[in-house]
Parts: structure tokens; sequence; C-alpha cells
């Protein structure tokens, strides 16, 4: 049994993103406690990979993590899309909805995911169309935090702009892990004091994956290698600070066997139960 989510969280424990290339494979209960799929890659999709699909949203908590949105484009939003999403939602029962906190189009897909300048008035335009979105959705979206290398031109700090988008948006936010590890090296900041400064009640669950060292000063997050020891030791710092949030795996090419997908998948949940213990004793005995 999926451990019981609480009223925070729309999950609980660990979960893995499910990939096309795992289409055949076979997930029991008690291999993860909930999956994430992409809804661009699977609306629409019927026949084998359809049934596969239900298969597994009948048997899991989901939560869907979408790539096109492009939430800070100067295109206008695409309604058709939200309406698909909407659809997928209701359709599979899906816990919680996010997308990325950037911008992939403008009047044509730009296959990357673009930094939105941090600035007061993108502030107000992002934020607006995120009220959009949830307006027609009729429930709260996460935005997620993400990795960049450039900044144009930069008027407040990363961690400004997103507590700035998620004030104004009134929305939640997905925290993944890996890009503030890789930013705070590319962009020469200290991970745990950004940790600090995100607020905690806004986050609905988090993402872990693996990078590419391209120098010992640049990280490209490519969410294609194994998750690292310094990524590990901030997920747990990220527990400590805002309890075990339900955390999952994401891995999108160089993908392993799924048995080594799971190992990762069971390193969150030694640490989420390290985390508890920790502060199970400290409600004891303080």
């Amino acid at each position: 049994m999926s451990p019981k989510h609480s009223e925070r969280f729309p999950v609980a424990g660990a979960g893995l993103g499910l990939r096309r290339n795992l289409v055949g494979e076979s997930l029991v209960t008690g291999d993860v406690d909930f999956l994430e799929v992409a809804p661009e890659n699977w609306i629409g999709v019927g026949g084998r990979s359809g049934r596969w699909l239900r298969q597994h949203t009948e048997r899991f908590p989901f939560v869907i993590h979408g790539l096109s949105l492009s939430i800070g484009s100067p295109a206008p939003l695409d309604l058709q899309l939200v309406t698909a999403v909407k659809h997928f939602i209701h359709q599979h029962q899906i816990r919680c909805y996010s997308e990325h906190l950037s911008y992939c189009s403008d009047h044509g897909h730009l296959y990357d995911l673009l930094p939105i300048p941090f600035t007061a008035e993108a502030v107000s335009y992002v934020a607006g169309r995120i009220r959009r979105v949830q307006d027609m959705l009729e429930q709260r979206i996460a935005v997620e935090n993400v990795s960049y290398y450039a900044a144009p031109g930069q008027e407040m700090s990363e961690l400004e702009f997103i507590n700035a988008v998620l004030a104004e948006a009134d929305c939640d936010l997905l925290l993944d892990v890996n890009n503030i590890y890789v930013n705070a090296i590319n962009h020469g900041y200290d991970p745990y004091s950004f940790l600090c400064g995100l607020p905690g009640g806004r986050i609905r669950y988090a993402h872990i994956a693996g990078h590419y060292d391209e120098a010992p000063d640049l990280k490209v997050d490519t969410h294609g290698a194994a998750v690292i020891a310094p990524v590990w030791q901030l997920l747990q710092q990220a527990y400590a600070l805002h309890g075990p949030i339900p955390t999952l795996l994401e891995r999108d090419f160089n993908i392993p066997p799924l048995p080594e997908l799971l190992g990762e998948v069971a390193q969150i949940r030694r640490i989420q139960a390290q985390v508890k213990t920790v502060q199970a004793h400290v409600s004891t005995t303080g």
C-alpha cells in the first residue's frame, strides 16, 4: 500500500518519472509510492501504450509535469493545451499538475527551457498567466524552479523572483533539488541559504535527478545520470527544513534497467525515514 498523503501534499513517499521506454515493464505497489508523466506525451495515446498507462493510473497515485505550457512566453497561452490537460487530469485522477517556471516557445517551440528575466514586470506577466491557467483548470498548479545558464535583464535574485511569482500568482512550488545544486555552482550562491528562503508551505512535491559536469564551475541539468552524493545531501537538508517532502526521481536518457532506477527510489525512502526518525526523536525529547 502507498503511504497516506497529508493534506499538505498531494502524494506521499518516493516516486518515479514514468517514461515511454518503460512501456511493457510492470511496476508493483511497493516499488514506488507514486508516478509522474508529462501529459503532452500521453494525451490522446491509445492502443497498447494507452492501456498500459491506464493500468498504472488505476493502481498508483499520479502527478503530471508539463513540458510545453511555456508560462513565460511572449506568445499567447495555448488554451487548447490547457483544456486537454484538464480532461487528462479528470480522466486519470491526477493529484497535481506542475509546469516549469520558464518558457519554451514564441509562436513555435524552441526545444529548450529558456530563463524568464528576473524583473518585476516579468513577475506580473507570469503571475497573470498562471492565474489564468488555474482559473481554467479550476485548481492550483505548481511551478518548478528551473536550471538556467544566463540571467538576461536581471533586476532581482532568482530566489526573490520565484517567491514573488508564487505570492502574486498564489500558486504552489515543485521543488527541484538538483536544479538548486546546478544553479548554485553555476551562479555562485549557497544552496542551503536558497532552500531556507523558499516558502515551505507552498511546496507540493520535489524532483531529484542527475546532471553532467561540463567543468568544475559549470554543471548541466541533463537527467541523464545517477544522482550524486552532494545532491542527496541537499535533499536531506530540504527535508530537515521543510519536512520529508514527497520526492520523485527523474531520468530522461541513458536510462538504466528498472532495478537500478528503483534503487535510487529506495534511497529517497531511506533519507525520508532517517529524517522522520530524527524529527520524532527531537519531538519526544525536546
